[in-house]
């Protein structure tokens, strides 16, 4: 959530900061602002609304000149949306600009301690109490300063600072929060990701914990809180610039959902080789997985329903007890691990801030800790004891759809590696699965091949007040996610629930026109599924029945009113077709309806505050 872009060198910096800005735009946000030094003092321009409207404002950043500058998309925290609480934040004298990324947990505190020494205070944001801070212990020296305050505040930030004093150098720190720094020739960046600077610059240094930057025209040199220099390896970024852009596509949602089969195909076949599994840098033995007692998921969102999906697999294959925990709860019940569970963590990002605290706290207690992440260098990736990338490339739109699949797809892997490890699947199953992932990418490309059928179907259900998702088992699991992604871009409420559960009380919602999305695709269970499609059909509902191809006849007998075939495939795997349509669906009500689908209302791509 939010986003940073700062830049120093020789060219006007306002026209480069919108343009970061505007890459960043997909990370949520509700105002916008610039700080730039004009020669002569700090120059701050901000506004409540979209980027475009504070582009009007200085007229494209001609209004706001100068060669040293700050720039920020706030998504609210403190103080509700509005031009004073937007960002930059600057000190009582105008002397210090801030952006900030986080939360200051003590911001309470320190507030009242400066307006006690005298600080005038003008918006409801944390952020003005780190301006407020540095000019307070300023004395000279920003570094100085800078590291005072660190030892003041608490919480989570990435922090990029100006100095009317000291307009030959940009600071940036951070902790629990992202932040890059951009290399250039004769100039330099900061940024929250990579492709707010990715058309000026491709080598990059990631900060790490509570280091702090210090960038010139001619350099950076990054230090610790002691003041002590850290050397820093360049990491150049080789993304095609297209990854980042629409391509063609009216929308990034729309890209990145019919970029899946080439996720799926780059996560996997680097990872099968000489028909073994393969993956990277993974540590375990079959000794210490056999003394695992258990293993823990912890994720937030999309990823969380990964770990949903996970649990039924990797109880069934490995015959170990799994449990899938929402992290923003996990650490807060006081889970039972010590140094004979593994903990799954999932994240997109890699800086989710509920996941990264409670990967931290397995670690604490003992546990052994295992990531899938999308982005290498993040936090979470750091931490755990082995990692495992998910080379899905950059996802822009909020709602997650290509990440989703390729972090299915590397529990698969995990699975069948560690099932092979502990003799829980054997050579026959083994040598299946394994050409079971090989063919996925192209069972993906047949059902976005047959995206009309889903369009259709949007067109005849996109004005619906409420949409209920049923299933059981994997797809009970793939229900919660076909729910989450149509209440996220189209605001509709919707609702998943394991179809056993709805004569339990859900099924008192049902009545004449509401819309069930009915999923049968494990052919084990597809009878007892059809029979809760009776008992919704007999309410009024209408029903689209998703199951696979092998059902096709038998799921028409049962008088849907809509049916789609996902190919056919082994049952560990089916999640990884079922979900297509479900985010083709979501996608087509959206925009429909009208709505801002990279950017849906309230809501951020990474999450890095509780």
């Amino acid at each position: 959530m939010c986003g940073i872009v700062g830049y120093i060198g020789d060219d006007q910096a306002t026209p480069i900061l919108l343009t970061g800005l505007e890459k960043l735009e997909y990370r949520g946000y509700d105002s916008a602002g610039v700080a730039v030094y004009n020669g002569t003092h700090l120059q701050v321009a901000k506004t409540k609304g979209r980027l475009k409207v504070l582009e009007e404002l200085i007229h494209n950043g001609v209004d706001v000149p100068g060669t040293v500058g700050i720039g920020h998309t706030r998504w609210a925290t403190h103080g509700a949306p509005s031009n004073v609480n937007a960002h930059p934040q600057v000190s009582g004298s105008g002397k210090f600009a801030v952006v900030h990324n986080g939360i200051i947990e003590n911001y309470i505190s320190l507030k009242e301690f400066l307006i006690e020494k005298g600080a005038k205070f003008v918006s409801e944001t944390d952020t003005e109490v780190v301006a407020q801070l540095l000019e307070y212990y300023y004395e000279g020296s920003v570094i100085d300063a800078l590291i005072k305050v660190l030892n003041r505040i608490e919480g989570a930030y990435a922090l990029g600072i100006i100095c009317e004093d000291d307009p030959e150098h940009l600071y940036a720190v951070r902790k629990d929060s992202p932040l890059i720094i951009g290399l250039g020739n004769g100039e330099n960046y900061i940024a929250s990701d990579v492709p707010a600077i990715l058309n000026r610059t491709r080598e990059i240094n990631r900060l790490e914990e509570n280091e702090i930057a210090v960038l010139s025209r001619q350099g950076v040199e990054v230090y610790n809180t002691n003041k002590e220099r850290i050397p820093k390896k360049a990491e150049h970024i080789d993304w095609d610039i297209s990854a980042a852009e629409k391509g063609g596509y009216e929308h990034f949602m729309a890209k990145e959902i019919m970029e899946q089969p080439k996720a799926i195909r780059d996560t996997v076949k680097p990872r099968i080789k000489e028909g073994k599994i393969v993956l990277d840098d993974v540590k375990l033995t079959k000794k210490q997985l056999e003394e695992f007692d258990r293993i823990f998921i912890v994720a937030c969102g999309t990823a969380y329903h990964v770990g949903v999906v996970a649990k039924y697999i990797m109880e069934k294959h490995l015959r170990k007890p799994v449990e899938v925990d929402v992290a923003s709860e996990f650490r807060y019940r006081t889970p039972l691990i010590d140094d004979k569970t593994l903990v799954l963590v999932i994240s997109q990002s890699g800086e989710t801030a509920d996941t990264l605290a409670a990967l931290r706290e397995s670690k604490k207690l003992g546990a052994r800790t295992i990531s899938i992440v999308n982005v290498v260098g993040s936090s979470i990736a750091n931490e755990s004891d082995d990692v495992l990338y998910t080379w899905a490339g950059p996802e822009i739109a909020v709602a997650s759809t290509k990440a989703y699949s390729t972090q299915l797809a590397m529990i698969y892997m995990l699975t069948i590696y560690m099932g092979d490890l502990l003799g829980t699947i054997d050579a026959v199953h083994y040598q299946y699965y394994i050409n079971e992932l090989k063919a996925l990418p192209e069972k993906v490309q047949q059902i976005l091949e047959q995206k009309s059928k889903i369009q259709y179907l949007a067109s005849r259900e996109f004005n619906s007040k409420n949409v209920f998702f049923i299933g059981r088992n994997l797809d009970y699991a793939m229900s919660l996610e076909g729910s989450l992604k149509l209440k996220e871009i189209s605001y509709i409420h919707s609702e998943a629930y394991a179809a056993g559960e709805l004569k339990h009380g859900p099924i008192s919602l049902i009545e004449d026109g509401t819309l069930v999305i009915a999923l049968a695709t494990q052919n084990i269970l597809f009878d007892k599924l059809m029979s809760n499609v009776k008992e919704v059909k007999a309410r009024g509902a209408v029903v689209w029945g998703l199951t696979i191809e092998a059902n096709k006849e038998r799921i028409k007998k049962e008088q849907v009113d809509y049916e789609f075939c996902v190919p056919q495939a082994c049952d560990m795997m089916l999640p990884s077709l079922a979900v297509i349509p479900l985010q083709l669906f979501a996608y087509y009500v959206a925009s429909l309806k009208g709505c801002d689908i990279d950017k849906p209302r309230n809501l951020a791509k990474s999450v890095t505050v509780e």
